[in-house]
């Protein structure tokens, strides 16, 4: 019987077919709006890294010096050099890594391209692992390499084809920042959306991706200048060496847990260390010590503001202003069926199959409403993402909004027939077979 209603439904939408298609463009507009903008709202606020990201742990310390300090202020969320390799050589969690931006020029073996910049990051070896890079060619640097800094590199996929074309590049050198490097791999398409690891100290959350990185303790040893963030609110002597030796906040640290229960552990860990580094005339602010998860840091850093939360709210009134005007349109639909519905309940109907056949034919319409609605969002959201490379990585539907949007067309359709499929089903059969 419900498939028999469904055909009645869909043969209904060729009556009066200016008022329905007036009904379906109505509800398309209003689902387009509403789901281009929770799309949008759902790629900024999902969880980028799912299998890990209750294990993946920043930690934030604050080192800056009392004077003028007021408690609950901050200087930023990076941390000194003389932290960050303390927490390197800590043992703590499964994996470690510091990272830092760097940029800098790139020659170039190829006559036909000219020098150009680049940026990238420093990361030790245990980054590759911990958030999962996937490689075209070779793979990582070596512990060695790691602890010695030596000059080795891997590219992003665009600026290997750009300086070596398609060829496998791994053993090849390339000279940049001013030193040759021996390519050890080429890593594929890694664009978590957000960039969670890169949201302070790089291009942001939805920023370009690196295109190569080099060892941490490589950076150093050429002392190469910072690409990023960097806070000196302590005061400190001139020259790099001294910059190490400072209080001065510019790296990014990162642990990863065996276990998100190990957590606990690792907070202990953090205490014990800033009371120990207090006792050295360090940390003296006493703040206290912060881990955040990968979901806890996107909303530390606020990726998802409120104003994107307040585009959600305003579309979805949209969406509703557009269901009044739907029950304005189906009380009209279904008020001229009257004699219809008359004659069918004087030949035995009852108001259950009236109610029944008359919300499916709204449900038809919401699912016409659907599939137009899903062709207008996808053309609104390619028109979003088309503004900046940034924005365009927000703007990716997968099959979960695609199933979203006919829920919410059929389900805003059903919605507004209630009232007109009510009014329906009142109809006096006595009174309409009199008027014929």
């Amino acid at each position: 019987m419900i498939q028999y209603y469904f055909l009645l439904g869909v043969r209904s939408l060729r009556r009066n077919p200016v008022l329905t298609a007036l009904m379906v463009l109505i509800l398309a507009v209003g689902v387009a709006a509403s789901v281009s903008t929770l799309t949008i709202l759902h790629v900024m606020s999902g969880d980028p890294i799912p299998a890990k990201s209750e294990r993946l742990i920043v930690p934030r310390m604050d080192n800056g010096p009392t004077k003028g300090y007021t408690p609950g202020d901050r200087d930023g969320d990076e941390m000194s050099y003389r932290d960050a390799v303390n927490l390197l050589a800590s043992g703590q969690g499964d994996r470690r890594t510091a990272m830092r931006g760097v940029d800098g020029a790139i020659e170039p073996a190829r006559k036909d391209l000219p020098i150009f910049t680049a940026e990238g990051l420093t990361p030790t070896r245990d980054f590759f692992a911990m958030f999962e890079v996937p490689f075209v060619y070779g793979g990582p640097w070596s512990e060695a390499d790691d602890k010695n800094g030596a000059d080795v590199v891997v590219l992003s996929r665009k600026l290997s084809e750009r300086l070596f074309g398609s060829a496998n590049p791994v053993g090849q050198r390339v000279r940049m920042l001013g030193f040759d490097y021996a390519v050890v791999g080429v890593y594929g398409d890694w664009k978590p959306v957000p960039r969670y690891h890169r949201i302070i100290g790089g291009p942001g959350a939805f920023g370009s991706e690196d295109e190569y990185y080099i060892p941490f303790h490589n950076a150093i040893r050429h002392e190469f200048g910072q690409s990023g963030n960097m806070n000196c609110s302590a005061e400190r002597a001139p020259g790099y060496q001294a910059l190490l030796d400072s209080e001065c906040i510019w790296i990014q640290f990162w642990f990863e847990l065996h276990a998100a229960a190990d957590r606990p552990q690792l907070q202990a860990w953090l205490d014990a260390y800033a009371a120990e580094q207090r006792k050295l005339g360090r940390m003296q602010r006493a703040a206290p010590n912060e881990l955040f998860n990968v979901m806890e840091w996107l909303e530390e850093q606020k990726v998802v503001g409120k104003d994107s939360r307040l585009s959600a709210m305003l579309a979805f009134g949209f969406l509703l202003l557009c269901l009044v005007n739907t029950i304005g349109l189906l009380l009209a639909k279904f008020s001229v069926r009257a004699p219809e519905v008359g004659v069918r309940r004087a030949l035995g109907a009852s108001r259950k199959e009236i109610f029944t056949q008359f919300l499916i034919e709204s449900a038809v319409v919401g699912l016409a409403g659907g599939i137009l609605g899903l062709v207008l969002a996808l053309g609104a959201l390619a028109l979003i993402g088309s503004i900046s490379e940034q924005i365009s990585v927000t703007t990716r539907m997968d099959w979960m909004m695609l199933l979203v949007t006919f829920i919410m067309s059929v389900a805003a359709a059903v919605l507004a027939g209630l009232l007109p499929t009510w009014r329906a089903c009142q109809v006096t059969p006595a009174l309409q077979l009199k008027s014929q």
